[in-house]
Formats: structure tokens, sequence, C-alpha cells
């Protein structure tokens, strides 16, 4: 047992408060289905962000950039850092539409955009695919990663640690299935800060030890290549250094960001970050709810961890390809005192329940808005009748993705699946919003055809990643395409009403009324999504220069930083003139 008294007292205060703050906001849920799941439409833009930052960061994550340093250095997180492209993208040409469409999910969208009896079936295929399916799917890896970290922390047998884990997950589903979004947004402010403060600590106390001695003894003892912030594309394998072929790389940079379909980093937005979108006050807050999270996710928060698994090449160099990732959990049990280990458990208890909260609440919203809402509307079933059904669904959400997270061995198998089967379906979640002529058959088409690719390819090939991923995304955009022109459009009554709502860019008929105010223009938020990519780059490239005492680096990047962020500011200012409309 490495925890003490106070460690336990430190955890049993966190998880009180967590509960007590989580039930506060259970009359406010109560109020309507508005209240639970969007929080009334009136969700300041700061807590927005800092929610959607919150449930990224899971219990796994931490491990998992510990895993990429130490295998590939610090340049190995550019299998994650180029979804950046995709996350600006969303912000500034999609956040505006998502929040002027008031819909309740992104599966709610189909029925907007889409006409036809195929449109009401896409629906409620989605939010049994989205709600249960792939939710369970990740509330399982979540679950696995949290097992993981109690089986290595207290010894623990697996079925010990499953036991606790649900024990913990119940819990959540409990306040989750009582305070709706509202106590979710702001019990993840709470486990965020929590989390993240956790982490820093852990990272201060590694540098400070004598076998590391700060961050100049850390650069001495690593190899150059491990603190080099941009892959090497050479095709030798160069230690400590994330090698990427040009066909790899070509994957991630220049298609995966807008390809593929994954929670959190879905092309044109949807899932959490949808919701988070459509319950703020309006489109600015939308607006800047989602660029504070791109810059909290990818520039501020990666380098505690990030400095954790560079350390750990040093302290525990015996560990093996596959165990990497337990570097940081070993660093947590040998380096932190008596209510600083509590303290870091916490964090990765506050991680952990700040992402179930989350997927349980975007689950049941899929479910009774989107499928069980043919039945409760032909049965006149009533608000109250909804919510009930909602606080229901969630304790069942809870119990099945605990299920399915034994039959789960792999974390890192899911995250191959999402990927994979998701592949080309982002051409038609961002084409949908700017071109009429895509219908239900096409979305259903993006869906179906990456698993089938996908599948086959693992069956009957040898063809791995990133082939496996071109052909995917190849096949299933040009399927797409096919589908879309041999199925005739939407109603145009659908595709008016949409237009006339939404007000998009794009190939929409000349005949629909045009907004120029509410359209904005291409041009300038062409330059809000390369200056804001450009100066969260150049942030997070900054930090690390100053960290690792980089002087030509730390000019570099800041000039960067700094003229990229004037031009987003102004240009922002053109967009948004009207100060009056607070976020």
């Amino acid at each position: 047992m490495l925890l003490s008294f106070i460690d336990w007292v430190v955890i049993l205060i966190y998880l009180l408060l967590t509960v007590l703050a989580g039930f506060y906001f259970s009359k406010q849920a109560g109020k309507s289905l508005s209240h639970f799941f969007l929080g009334g439409r009136d969700i300041p833009w700061f807590l927005a962000g800092l929610s959607m930052v919150a449930t990224t960061f899971a219990a796994d994550t931490p491990l998992a950039v510990t895993e990429l340093v130490a295998k590939s250095g610090i340049s190995g997180n550019w299998l994650w850092w180029n979804a950046l492209l995709g996350g600006t993208l969303t912000t500034f040409f999609f956040a505006r539409l998502w929040r002027r469409s008031e819909v309740f999910t992104d599966a709610e969208l189909v029925t907007l955009r889409y006409s036809g009896k195929e449109a009401a079936m896409l629906r409620i295929f989605k939010s049994v695919y989205f709600g249960l399916f792939l939710n369970t799917l990740v509330m399982g890896w979540v679950n696995l990663a949290m097992i993981g970290i109690l089986e290595v922390f207290f010894g623990l047998n697996p079925t010990e640690a499953l036991l606790i884990v649900g024990g913990i997950m119940l819990m959540v589903s409990i306040y989750t299935a009582f305070s709706g979004l509202l106590g979710v947004i702001w019990t993840d402010a709470i486990q965020f800060v929590i989390a993240m403060g956790g982490c820093i600590i852990l990272a201060y106390k590694v540098l400070d030890a004598p076998e590391i001695g700060g961050l100049t003894g850390l650069a001495e003892k690593l190899p150059a290549s491990a603190i080099q912030f941009f892959p090497s594309f050479s095709v030798e394998t160069l230690p400590g250094t994330l090698t990427l072929g040009i066909g790899a790389f070509f994957a991630y940079a220049a298609i995966q960001w807008w390809a593929s379909w994954y929670p959190g980093a879905e092309p044109g937005g949807g899932g959490y970050i949808a919701q988070r979108i459509l319950g703020s006050r309006n489109e600015k807050g939308a607006v800047r709810a989602t660029l504070f999270f791109q810059l909290a996710h990818y520039a501020l928060r990666p380098w505690p961890w990030i400095l954790v698994g560079l350390a750990s090449l040093i302290l525990y160099p015996e560990l093996g390809p596959n165990e990497k990732r337990l570097g940081y959990i070993y660093a947590m049990r040998d380096f932190l005192p008596d209510g600083l280990r509590g303290l870091m458990l916490v964090a990765f208890l506050a991680a952990y329940m700040s992402t179930i909260s989350t997927q349980l609440n975007l689950g049941v919203n899929y479910l009774i808005n989107d499928g069980f809402k043919p039945w409760f509307d032909k049965n006149n079933k009533s608000e109250k009748f909804r919510i009930m059904m909602s606080r229901i669904l969630t304790i069942f959400l809870f119990l099945i993705s605990l299920v399915s997270t034994t039959g789960m061995e792999s974390v890192t198998g899911v995250w191959q699946f999402l990927l994979e089967s998701g592949a080309g379906l982002g051409f038609v979640l961002i084409m949908r919003w700017y071109w009429w002529r895509l219908n239900a058959w096409s979305e259903i088409t993006a869906m179906v055809v990456p698993l089938i690719v996908y599948g086959s390819l693992m069956l009957f090939t040898e063809v791995t990643f990133p082939d496996s991923y071109f052909i995917t995304v190849g096949i299933t955009v040009v399927m797409t395409l096919i589908v879309t022109m041999l199925t005739p459009p939407s109603d145009e009554s659908v595709l008016r009403h949409f237009h006339e709502k939404i007000q998009p860019n794009g190939w929409w008929p000349n005949r629909f009324p045009r907004n120029p105010k509410m359209q904005g223009k291409s041009g300038q938020m062409l330059i809000s999504w390369l200056s804001a990519t450009v100066c969260i780059y150049s942030i997070l490239f900054l930090t690390g220069a100053v960290l690792f005492s980089q002087s030509k680096d730390t000019f570099i990047f800041g000039i960067t930083a700094v003229i990229s962020g004037i031009i987003l500011y102004f240009n922002e200012r053109k967009i948004f003139p009207d100060e009056s409309n607070k976020a």
C-alpha cells in the first residue's frame, strides 16, 4: 500500500466535493431537456472551452504521451499534434454554423440538412452507433487505462482494479444523471485544474530529483534528437527521434485531419465538441470556446507530460517497448511524498471522471434526442418523462460500458479501429455544409464503406498503415461521390430551410436568399484559420524553447506567435465588430 493517511484524506475530500458539486445543479438540470443536455444554451465560453479540454484529458493521456516521448522523443507527439489543423478549421469555419443550427446533437443535424426516410433512418442509426456502440468503446478504453494505473500503483489484480473502477464510475454516473451537462461542465473545470496542477507538481518533483538535475541536467543526459520538435524524414532509424516515411507523414499532416472521424477531433466538429458549442451563449462564445480548447489542448497542456516522459528515459531505462508508458506511474510512485502522492492520484481520478461524465451525458443525449424521439413524440411523452428516462439511461450506459471493458485488451487497438473505420467520412462531414448536392445516402455511404474496405484489407491482404489508410480514404471519397450523383438531392424545401437558417458559404442554388453579414467572408475565415494554427504551434514550440534554453528558437517562435496573434486578433474584430454581442 503506497498511500498514507493524508493521501486518503485528500482523495476522499476530492470525491466528496465532486459529488456535491454535481448534485448542486440537479434542480437546474431538471428544468428542461435543453438544461439537461445543453446547460440551457447559456454556458460561458471559458467554461465550455475548459470542459472540452478536460474531456480530452483522460486517465490514459499522460501515459500515452509518455510512451510517445520515451519511444520517439518530443517529435513523437506529431502523431496527434497534426490534428490542430482540423481543430482550428472547426473553430473558424464551423463553430458559428453549429451554434446557429440550434440542434441538440450532431445526429439531429441530419434531418435538418437532408430529407426523406433515409435521413430519419440515418439519424436513428447514428444515435445508436455514436451514443451506444462508439460511446461504450471510448469509455471502455478509458476504464482500461484507469485499471492499468491501479494495478501498477497498488499492485492489484485486474479483477480488483475493475471493481474499484466500477465503483468510481457508478458514482460518476449517479451525479451525472442528476446534474446534467451543467454539473458536468462545472465539475470538468474543477477536475481539469486539479489534474493539471497535479501533473505540473509531478514534473517539478521529477526534474528536481538528483538523478535528473533540472532542465539543464535533463537536456545534458539525453541525446539531442530526443528534444527535437520536428520529425526526421529519414528512411533510417534515428535514436530518440520520430522517424516517419514520406507516406506516413503525408497521411498524418495532409489527410488525417480532414478525412477521419475521431472522437474529439471530428472534421467540421461533432460529438462533445459540438455539444459544448451548441450550449454556448452565442456565436462569438462558440468561437472563443473552441479556440481556447485548441490553444490549451495543443500548446499549453502537453509540456508537463513531455518532461516526465523524457525523464523516464533516464530514470527507468530498463522498461521495454511495451512498458514505456508505465514510466509515468513509476515516477508518481517514486518521487511524490505523502499528500502529494494522493493529490496525483486525485489528478488521474479527475481526468478519468471528467471524460466519463461527458461521455455518459453525450451518449444519453444521442439516445433520447435522436433514438427514442419518434416514440416519445408519437406517444406525447412530456419533457419531465424524457428527463427521467435520460437519468435512467445514464445508469444503463454505465453498466454497458463497464461490461464492454472486460472484453478489451488494447487501448491502441481501439484507437486504430476508430481511426481507420472512419477514414473518408470527414469529407462528407465538411462538405455537407457547403455543397447542396450531398444527401443522406452520401453520408450513409461514407459511414459504411470504410468499415467494409478496412475490414477487407485486414482479412484478405497484408496491407498496413499508412497504405491501408490511403486506400480506405480514396475508395470512400470516390464511392461517396458516385452515390451522390446517382441519387436525388434532398427536397428543395429542406435545403432552403437549412440554407436560410444556417447561411453557409459554398455551392448553393442562387435562388436561395443569402445574408452576406451572416455568411461572412471566406477570405477572413481563411486568415483566421491559418493565423490561429501558426500562433498555437508557435506558442507550443516557444514554450519548449524557453524550457530548454534555446535562445534562437525562442526568438523565432516568439516573434511568429506575436505576429500571427496580432493578425488573428484584428481579423476576428472584423468578423465580430459588435462588442455588444458578449460571449
